[in-house]
């Protein structure tokens, strides 16, 4: 078995377990909702981007500058994306056609879209463009390589802004560290969010303005 193969069976592994872990907590709570069920529920958003609930407006919604540039209609929209798994809601999204091409080209594809409940941080096409082109293309071309990296993007729980902020634990293994309040989120210290609580199917995204790179 190729180190590719292994490394996307044990992103499946890791998505599974995770949900097992939900599933399993969800059935042993009951009375206040003190168990980790509960808790785990709590980062998930309990709404669709534009509908009423309690929270600040800006929790509830899409935010940031970026946010204009996705298609009002169709399904690059934000109604449309909320219908579509994270990798194929990505695919209908203009700003995130490189993410999209890296994804099929390291095969996480059905990895991405069967998951359950995660957040995904999404590099626009100008944040890999910010990578010389011979350096991309080397990435590109390894999958092992590729797919450490986008894993790293990847944070096995779905978190709402009112999570966002902290260390999280990525499918990559490693730690990411958000700061910041809504709207003005940073993620380790040099990618900004430019639009965020971005709702698909079965994930939370939050674009960004930098690939992010594991340590290591």
């Amino acid at each position: 078995m190729s180190t590719t193969t292994r490394r996307r069976n044990t992103v499946a592994a890791l998505l599974t377990a995770t949900a097992l872990a939900v599933s399993l907590g969800a059935c042993s709570s009951s009375g206040s909702g003190s168990s980790a069920a509960t808790k785990a529920a709590a980062a998930v958003p309990s709404t669709a981007p534009g509908s009423a609930a309690s929270g600040t407006a800006m929790d509830d919604q899409p935010f940031g500058s970026a946010c204009t540039a996705v298609p009002k209609d169709g399904a690059g929209s934000f109604a449309g994306m909320a219908k579509d798994p994270v990798a194929t809601a990505a695919s209908h999204n203009p700003l995130l056609s490189t993410l999209v091409t890296a994804v099929k080209q390291a095969g996480i594809v059905d990895t991405l879209n069967s998951a359950q409940n995660i957040t995904v941080f999404a590099p626009t096409n100008d944040a890999f463009a910010k990578i010389p082109k011979a350096t991309l293309d080397a990435v590109l071309a390894d999958k092992d390589k590729l797919t450490k990296i986008l894993t790293y993007h990847v944070v096995p729980q779905r978190l709402a802004p009112t999570a966002l902020t902290g260390a999280h634990k990525t499918l990559e293994t490693d730690d990411l560290t958000v700061t910041g309040t809504t709207p003005d989120f940073t993620v380790n210290t040099t990618a900004k969010v430019l639009c965020g609580n971005v709702q698909t199917a079965n994930a939370t995204v939050y674009i960004v303005d930098t690939v992010l790179m594991p340590a290591s």
